[in-house]
């Protein structure tokens, strides 16, 4: 990689905190593992005392292929890797460390977000007479008040109740939810000086990716292990902060000056991605927001063709102009569909572009797809494993207990919990007493006691058979497959459930095998968890070629060849629900990251009518579109296509006919 000016100053900068201001495309991450690699090449500096933090799974990939890459040259003694992560996993790795230190035992499982509603669900009903459907909003609120570092004075008494109750729960169940990671090692780093010197003298240089996102308890996580800061180095960009609904602070940014007073500023504004004209759009757009740290994008890669700007009749109209312009632009121009996203603020937009898309047989992937770990199938079997790892996770019971059935219904578990809340242990515990099982009746005793011998006895063998091996056993003792069957619509149906949870043991077998530490199968649930929570999606759809779908947020960190952002609109983009200043200033940076996705070309969609809940609606174009150099814009009405743009249009429905007919004959 061949640094500019500000990147080499980057790279090289020692002695006191940075914080690099990213722009749009200025190739941040090449930075951070220049930098990593740097510091390793030098032989100063131990692999290991060095921590690199971002915020996916995917980022921190990236970031760990990078630096592998850039390793293989030197000697085999400085080839240690550095631990690259994203914050919860190493909020997760302080917690695995120092458990004792904040009264969670070893084992502890990881509550998910449903499985987190479904407690909160039923803490609501029991203890506070409240309908279990206010569970979601309850444990957002919840959520907010833990990334804000837990202090707020205006947070209503019954939320702090609710929170208490629920955290209470957890910690009898002895688990932690993803909040948890950050705010738990949080805490105990401010509250232990002998567990923060221990982490410090372990993290001799910390950087940061996306530093812009961080909430207020990942930026006291940062402040707290970075200790003088003298090797922190924080990546960021607050013209691209989008993220304030889920806790993200930019203003975290500028809090560094105050924090660090040694501080060194370096600004990264030349652009690697975008046509000239795409990033004087995107310049023009951001300078009407207030901006502490002013940066200018540029561009070597030439100037660029105009941006078009589509005024459709109505959104089914904009659904086939832009999906036609793709079918041509591809076909005259021999990209893949791959080159080309549909950009859009909110998920509901997607309906009519994929029903266009179907009937053009134009491929595309929707992001936001199904997890493998969303499976009916896998996350019954991830609840057995749970257990058989900690035997006090009662949100995995409660999933599980009849599932296959075994004629535990609603009254035999009310019995149970009361049980377990009289004698203060866990459910998971309290159907292990032969006492209180011999009250149920009989096929509910008979269930559960075959239920817990399977239990005891994988429990036992866990650790002396692989992951794969214990999950076909469970399948076989518990007759999953007969449940499967009864459950699925055929038996095909019911084969391709048992698949997934065969790739599961396998994948698992892969985890175990590749790491050299052989986690326990503690661990590998523990990984696969928050690596579901934090990655949510189809990694098979990579390698596909078709055309993207996704929301603006989705869009983040992404890039490519064409980009249509549409609906450009009020009340659309911006939100109708962002009506304060501060909101709008978020919607225009969100427009701000669409516009920079694109490397050559940008168009621009909007209608002039739209259906909304069954309704036909007049819309008016966004006024972000006021914003942007008149002089850079070619407006076109769809309805007033010149007699080259119908022959453009018609080549591409010749294009997809062309298409069918190879698919038909392949």
């Amino acid at each position: 990689m061949k640094l500019n000016p500000a990147q080499k100053q980057a790279v090289a900068h020692s002695g006191s905190p940075v914080l690099v201001l990213a722009g749009a495309g200025s190739g941040k991450t090449g930075v951070i593992t220049k930098r990593i690699v740097t510091l390793i090449s030098d032989g100063t500096v131990n692999p290991e005392n060095i921590y690199a933090v971002t915020f996916t799974n995917k980022a921190a990939r990236e970031m760990q292929h990078r630096v592998a890459s850039q390793m293989t040259s030197m000697p085999k003694g400085r080839r240690h890797r550095p631990v690259i992560s994203t914050f919860h996993r190493l909020g997760l790795t302080i917690l695995s460390a120092e458990a004792e230190h904040i009264g969670i035992k070893k084992g502890f499982s990881i509550v998910d977000s449903r499985d987190a509603v479904a407690i909160i669900g039923d803490l609501l009903q029991r203890e506070f007479g409240v309908r279990a459907d206010q569970a979601e909003s309850v444990r957002n609120a919840i959520s907010a008040l833990k990334n804000n570092s837990g202090v707020s004075s205006d947070v209503p008494d019954n939320i702090a109740k609710v929170r208490m109750a629920y955290d209470r729960y957890l910690r009898v169940c002895n688990a932690v939810d993803l909040d948890d990671m950050i705010t738990l090692p949080v805490q105990l780093l401010s509250e232990n000086s002998d567990v923060r010197n221990r982490w410090r003298s372990k993290i001799h240089y910390l950087l940061v990716d996306e530093y812009q996102d961080t909430n207020d308890t990942q930026y006291e996580m940062v402040k707290l292990l970075a200790g003088s800061g003298s090797g922190l180095m924080a990546v960021g960009d607050d013209d691209q902060s989008i993220y304030a609904w889920r806790g993200a602070r930019p203003q975290n940014l500028m809090r560094l000056e105050s924090d660090f007073p040694d501080l060194t500023l370096i600004k990264l504004e030349q652009n690697y991605r975008s046509r000239g004209r795409i990033l004087k759009l995107a310049n023009h757009l951001i300078e009407n927001n207030p901006r502490p740290f002013v940066k200018t994008l540029w561009s070597e890669l030439g100037y660029g063709d105009a941006i078009r700007v589509i005024q459709s009749r109505n959104d089914i109209k904009e659904a086939e102009q832009v999906i036609s312009e793709i079918m041509a632009d591809r076909f005259q121009s021999g990209l893949k569909y791959s080159d080309f996203a549909i950009l859009y603020r909110s998920n509901y937009q997607s309906r009519i572009l994929e029903l266009k898309l179907m009937e053009l047989q134009v491929p595309y992937l929707l992001s936001g797809g199904k997890s493998f770990f969303d499976r009916t199938e896998v996350r019954d079997i991830m609840c057995y494993l749970k257990l058989i790892a900690n035997p006090s996770d009662d949100s995995a019971l409660f999933r599980i207990i009849n599932t296959p059935r075994r004629g535990v219904g609603a009254s035999t578990l009310e019995q149970v919990n009361n049980w377990a809340v009289e004698n203060r242990i866990t459910m998971s515990e309290a159907i292990f007493n032969t006492q209180l099982t011999k009250g149920f009746s009989s096929r509910a005793s008979l269930g559960i006691e075959k239920f817990c011998s399977v239990l005891e006895e994988l429990r036992a063998a866990a650790d002396h058979m692989d992951p794969a091996e214990l999950i076909s056993s469970l399948v076989e003792k518990i007759d999953y497959w007969d449940w499967l069957q009864a459950q699925s619509d055929n038996e095909d149906v019911a084969k391709k459930r048992l698949n997934n949870i065969t790739e599961l043991g396998l994948w698992m077998n892969r985890m175990k095998e590749s790491d050299g530490e052989r986690p326990s199968l503690v661990e590998i649930i523990r990984r696969l968890t928050l690596s579901d929570m934090l990655d949510r999606q189809n990694q098979d759809e990579e390698d596909t070629d078709g055309v993207s779908l996704m929301t603006l947020h989705a869009a983040k960190g992404l890039e490519f060849n064409r980009v249509c952002i549409v609906g450009v609109e009020e009340d659309i983009l911006p939100h109708v629900n962002s009506q304060n200043e501060a909101s709008i200033q978020e919607e225009r940076r969100l427009f701000y990251v669409g516009i920079t996705r694109a490397k050559v070309a940008l168009t621009l969609s909007m209608a002039a009518h739209r259906k909304r809940f069954g309704e036909i609606i007049s819309c008016t174009p966004s006024r972000f579109l006021e914003e942007l150099p008149p002089e850079d814009l070619n407006w076109t009405r769809s309805s007033e296509q010149p007699v080259a743009e119908q022959k453009k249009v018609g080549k591409a429905h010749l294009a997809g006919i062309r298409d069918i007919l190879v698919n038909k004959t392949s």
